[in-house]
């Protein structure tokens, strides 16, 4: 028989319906966490900001 994974909000066992969460509540608690900036998802600092960054010569100043 297969382990149940556990809740990453609660540690309880998790249930199919919510999977990976236990509850209602525990999927909830995730996204609010995502929602309000809890949770980032790293980006490297070589990468560029904005698609000017890619063209040489392009400034986003440059209003002629």
């Amino acid at each position: 028989m297969p382990e149940t994974k556990k809740c990453p909000i609660c540690g309880r066992p998790s249930v199919e319906e919510f999977k990976p969460f236990c509850s209602k509540r525990c999927a909830d608690v995730d996204l609010n966490r995502w929602l309000t900036g809890a949770y980032v998802i790293p980006a490297r600092d070589d990468e560029p900001s904005d698609s000017n960054e890619l063209i040489p010569g392009s400034d986003e100043d440059d209003n002629t």
